[in-house]
């Protein structure tokens, strides 16, 4: 049995963690659960994620919740896969940056467009506006091909994902810039295996 479970829901927030998973190569069961059974209200569940969502990832007697959390500890964890920027390197507190950067301001930002809640003193909103997070992302990436140059890592896929969900809701508008490394992203093979296994099984969940 392998080592690691992730506790997943098709075409949720926990299909950037289904891509990390295949990034990393590594031998994992995946325990897949709805969001209309009840399932993620169980006591089990509420065992492994008290707040009762996905994703979820266990590796041996370690529960880790939050999408980016757990793309950190797995990069960390299994370093040969290269995905992390280790803790010598001078880059890694930019690394740390961007990982948080994507739940902490591209998400909310980008929530608050699809809910219109735009309004507001900004000084008083962490992310500021969307505008203004986008234009951050945009310098980030605008040499490429990703965030660190030539070396992809858990920080392009929180980033890119994100960026990924805002152009397909139309909560962002798809600058050249965003579409090209959206696309570079979605070529990866570990996305393209784990597009279609969520594909998957969502069809099996709608039959």
């Amino acid at each position: 049995m392998a080592d690691l479970t992730l506790y997943h829901v098709p075409r949720s927030r926990s299909s950037g963690t289904l891509w990390m998973m295949e990034e990393v190569g590594e031998p994992y069961t995946l325990e897949v659960r709805r969001f209309d059974d009840g399932s993620l209200k169980k006591p089990d569940y509420l065992a492994i994620n008290p707040m009762g969502k996905v994703p979820a990832l266990k590796h041996k007697d370690t529960v880790i919740t939050e999408s980016a959390a757990i793309c950190c500890y797995l990069a960390d964890a299994f370093p040969k896969a290269k995905l992390n920027i280790p803790l010598d390197d001078p880059r890694r507190g930019t690394y740390l940056k961007w990982l948080f950067f994507g739940p902490s301001c591209l998400e909310p930002a980008m929530i608050d467009k699809m809910l219109k809640r735009e309004d507001g003193d900004q000084s008083a909103i962490g992310w500021g506006n969307l505008d203004r997070v986008l234009d951050t992302v945009a310098k980030a990436i605008e040499k490429g091909p990703y965030i660190f140059g030539e070396q992809f890592t858990a920080a392009d896929l929180i980033i890119g994902g994100g960026l990924r969900y805002g152009m397909m809701t139309r909560a962002i508008a798809p600058r050249p810039e965003f579409t090209a490394y959206a696309h570079r992203l979605g070529e990866r093979p570990a996305a393209m295996r784990a597009g279609a296994k969520d594909r998957e099984l969502a069809e099996a969940q709608k039959a």
